[in-house]
C-alpha cells in the first residue's frame, strides 16, 4: 500500500483531520503562504473545471451570458446599500496605496506614502455594488430587460478560521446578477437558479440536497429572500451548497437604476444574485469519500477509468496495443481514460494511489488474463473486483460508470434520510444535536428563539424546507404557536 494511504486518519477517529489530510494527500489543494488562502493543485482544479463546464452549460440554457467586472470596488459603493455593507464590512480587504518604493537600505520595498489613493478600493467580497453601478448605464427602458449576467471569478473575504475549500479568505466561484422589469420575473429567476443548483448537486455531484428559504437572520445581506440548498456531510453536519437571492429593488434604488415601463412610467429595476463556489469541492469530498481516500462521481471525475498493465517487459508491447484499443473505444464513447504503463512505480503503489484519488474504475491488464480473454475490473465505490470478458469491455465499463454514479447518490440519500429527525422537545434536541443530523422542528418565527438555539447548541436554522409538510405545532423553545417548521443543524 502507498504510504499516503496507510497514514490517512480514519473518519471514525477524527473526521476533521481525515478531511484535511485527504485534501492534501489526494493532491487536491494545499495551504498557500498567504494567510487563509489555498493553492488548488492540477487534480483539484480539473474537478472544479468539470463543475464549471456543466454549470456554465446549464446557466446558458436559461439565457444567461458570461461577463466580467472589476476586482476592485470603490469604498463608497459599499456604503449605498446599508444592509449589504453591514453584512460584509468585517470581511473586507482594503487597498489604500498604488505604489511601492525601495527602502532606505535598498534591500527591500516599502509602501510609498505619496501614493495614497484618494478613495480606498475594496477587493470584491461579492459584486452586487460594482455590477449595479454598471447596470445603471445599460438600462433605460423595459426593452433593455431582463439582463442575465454571470461571472466566473475569485472573491476575498477575510476569514479568521479557514479550512481548505470549505472556508478560505480567497475562493473561486460564479456569481450571477440579473435585472428584471417586474417582481414576479425576479422571484421566478431566483427560484429557477436554486432548482438548477439542486439538479447539478444531485445529478452530477450525486449529493442529495434539501431546498428551502432562509430565515431573516440567515439571509444574504441586502436580500428580501435567500433560497438555499443544504447538504448533509458524513458527520451529520450541514453544508450550505448554493444560494440564490431575491434582492427586490434594493440595489436598483441604491444605484438609481431606473427604466421606463410599458406604461411609460419610471420604475426601479428588480434584482437577483446567485452563486456557488469551490465549497462544492468540500461537499463532494465529505459526502462520498471513505477511509481509503476519495470517492468521485464518474460525472465529475477528471479520469473515469485507469488502465494498469501487469506483465514482463517482453509482454508489454502486446499489453500496450490492447490498452490502446480499449482507450480509443472508451474515448469515442465520451469516457476519460488514462493508461499508466510507467515503469518507475510498482502496480501495488499505482492501485493505492488511484484509490486515494477516487478514480471510479480500474482495469488491470494481465498477460495471463488476456490469454483467457478476461480483464480484472475494480469499482472504487464498493472496492469490488470482477473478471470481466475482454469482448465488449467498453460497454460493460460504461454501464458500470452509470451504476457507480447512481449507487453513490443512493448511498448518500439513504444516509441523509436516516439522519433526519422530527423533534419538538428542547431538552431532547439539545442532547441529540451533539451527534449531528437534521432536525425538523416547529419555530415561532422570532429572532430571539433562533438566537437562543444557536447560543445553546451551536446549531442554526438552515432553512424552511420545501419538501416537508408545514404542520401546526408549538415552538420547542418558547412554547408559543409555531409559524413554520424549520430544518436545524450544526453546519460548516
Amino acid at each position: 500500500m502507498a504510504t499516503e494511504l496507510k497514514d490517512l486518519t480514519k473518519r471514525s477517529e477524527d473526521y476533521s483531520k481525515w478531511y484535511n489530510e485527504l485534501v492534501v494527500k489526494a493532491d487536491l489543494a494545499e495551504q498557500a503562504d498567504v494567510r487563509g488562502c489555498m493553492v488548488i493543485k492540477p487534480y483539484g482544479y480539473a474537478i472544479w473545471e468539470k463543475m464549471q463546464q456543466v454549470l456554465d452549460s446549464m446557466f446558458k440554457a436559461t439565457g444567461v451570458q458570461n461577463a466580467y467586472f472589476p476586482l476592485l470596488i470603490p469604498k463608497s459603493f459599499l456604503s449605498r446599500e446599508a444592509e449589504h455593507v453591514e453584512g460584509f464590512a468585517k470581511e473586507c480587504a482594503v487597498v489604500t496605496h498604488y505604489r511601492l518604493k525601495t527602502n532606505e537600505t535598498h534591500d527591500g520595498v516599502v509602501v510609498d506614502p505619496a501614493a495614497k489613493l484618494e478613495e480606498e478600493l475594496i477587493i470584491r467580497p461579492t459584486s452586487e455594488t460594482i455590477i449595479w453601478n454598471t447596470y445603471k448605464n445599460w438600462i433605460k427602458s423595459y426593452r433593455d430587460l431582463p439582463i442575465l449576467c454571470n461571472q466566473w471569478c475569485n472573491v476575498m473575504r477575510w476569514e479568521m478560521r479557514t479550512r481548505l475549500f470549505l472556508r478560505t479568505s480567497e475562493f473561486l466561484w460564479q456569481e450571477g446578477h440579473t435585472a428584471h422589469a417586474t417582481r414576479e420575473e425576479a422571484e421566478d429567476r431566483a427560484k429557477l437558479m436554486l432548482k438548477i443548483y439542486a439538479e447539478f448537486a444531485e445529478k452530477y455531484m450525486a449529493v442529495p440536497v434539501i431546498q428551502g428559504v432562509k430565515s431573516e437572520t440567515e439571509r444574504f445581506a441586502g436580500a428580501l429572500d435567500t433560497y438555499t440548498i443544504e447538504a448533509m456531510m458524513q458527520d451529520g453536519k450541514a453544508l450550505q451548497s448554493g444560494t440564490s437571492h431575491f434582492l427586490g429593488q434594493n440595489f436598483g434604488k441604491a444605484f438609481d437604476v431606473t427604466f421606463l415601463n410599458k406604461d411609460n412610467k419610471t420604475e426601479y429595476a428588480w434584482a437577483t444574485s446567485w452563486g456557488v463556489s469551490t465549497r462544492l469541492m468540500g461537499a463532494l469530498i465529505m459526502t462520498h469519500s471513505d477511509d481509503n481516500g476519495l470517492v468521485l462521481p464518474p460525472a465529475l471525475a477528471p479520469t473515469q477509468v485507469v488502465i494498469i498493465p501487469i506483465g514482463k517487459p517482453a509482454q508489454m508491447p502486446i499489453l500496450d496495443e490492447k490498452a490502446e484499443a480499449i482507450m480509443q473505444n472508451l474515448r469515442n464513447m465520451g469516457v476519460s481514460v488514462k493508461y499508466d504503463n510507467s515503469d518507475n512505480k510498482r502496480p501495488g503503489f499505482k492501485f493505492a494511489d488511484y484509490e486515494l484519488k477516487g478514480v471510479p474504475v480500474r482495469i488491470v491488464l494481465g498477460a495471463r488474463d488476456l490469454e483467457q480473454g478476461i480483464v480484472e475490473v475494480m469499482r472504487r465505490d464498493t472496492l469490488e473486483k470482477e473478471n470481466a470478458p475482454l469482448e465488449g469491455i467498453e460497454q460493460h465499463i460504461q454501464k458500470l460508470l452509470d451504476d457507480i454514479q447512481q449507487n453513490i447518490y443512493q448511498k448518500a440519500v439513504k444516509f441523509r434520510n436516516a439522519h433526519i429527525y422530527e423533534c419538538d422537545n428542547y431538552d431532547e434536541f439539545k442532547e441529540r444535536i451533539k451527534d449531528g443530523g437534521f432536525f425538523l422542528c416547529h419555530w415561532d418565527g422570532t429572532p430571539e428563539t433562533e438566537a437562543k438555539i444557536k447560543e445553546d447548541t451551536q446549531a442554526t436554522i438552515r432553512c424552511v424546507p420545501y419538501a416537508y409538510e408545514q404542520t401546526p405545532g408549538t415552538d420547542m423553545v418558547s412554547g408559543k404557536p409555531a409559524t413554520c417548521r424549520v430544518l436545524i443543524a450544526r453546519a460548516y
